[in-house]
């Protein structure tokens, strides 16, 4: 029976360590990431701004650890449309927006969740709360 004992302290503080080491991985790599590629980021704000009118950001709200919700930011690649008269089946990509879906540029503002615990570099995709529903 010690020996089960044990084995669970020994098992949750792997765990808990695992965990750790794994936070530490994230903020580590995406810190030097983001300052690498802090001009790429700022030119393609610029670019989205030169294109049209509109944010420069979307925002999306997704499901993190334990539930809880969080927006994940991505940069826009359609066109603006503020009185949401299209459905999202029909709404266009911009030029630029092709361009950073196909190199998946449009998600890089997401290191900035993986920077406060929203998100891992592990398992990058947060989930949306409809698909959980």
């Amino acid at each position: 029976m010690r020996s089960v004992r044990h084995y669970r302290l020994f098992q949750r503080a792997y765990a808990d360590a695992a965990l750790q080491m794994r936070r530490l991985a994230d903020l580590v790599i995406s810190g030097v990431l983001l300052v690498m590629i802090l001009p790429l980021i700022i030119f393609v704000a610029l670019a989205i701004r030169w294109e049209g009118p509109g944010p420069i950001f979307e925002r999306q709200t997704c499901i993190g650890r334990g539930g809880r919700r969080f927006q994940m930011p991505k940069f826009r690649t359609i066109v603006h449309d503020p009185e949401h008269r299209m459905p999202v089946w029909a709404q266009n990509p911009t030029q630029i927006g092709q361009f950073l879906r196909y190199t998946r540029i449009e998600r890089l503002p997401q290191l900035f969740n993986v920077l406060r615990g929203e998100m891992s570099l592990v398992d990058p995709d947060g989930s949306s709360p409809s698909l959980l529903e």
